[in-house]
């Protein structure tokens, strides 16, 4: 079985969407809010098993690498 990889504004939002549905939601209609939170949970569950069994392959480490390089030159061209 193979994994992917999920970005962490993914994770970012099962936490804020969680946190809402606590706060918000849940005061509105707890059926609405047991439904929220059970999805954002899933969600979060989903996020966490991406990052710890997906491994990274080389194009991605050269991705990462890349755009940092990218701002680093930017950067340094526009001070001269």
């Amino acid at each position: 079985m193979r994994y992917a990889h999920l970005s962490a504004g993914f994770m970012l939002t099962s936490i804020i969407g969680f946190l809402i549905s606590i706060f918000f939601v849940n005061k509105l209609s707890e059926t609405w809010g047991f439904t929220f939170m059970l999805f954002f949970s899933i969600m979060f569950i989903a996020s966490m098993i991406s990052m710890t069994k997906a491994p990274f392959t080389e194009k991605e480490y050269q991705e990462e690498l890349g755009i940092h390089e990218k701002i680093a030159k930017k950067t340094w061209r526009k001070k001269k």
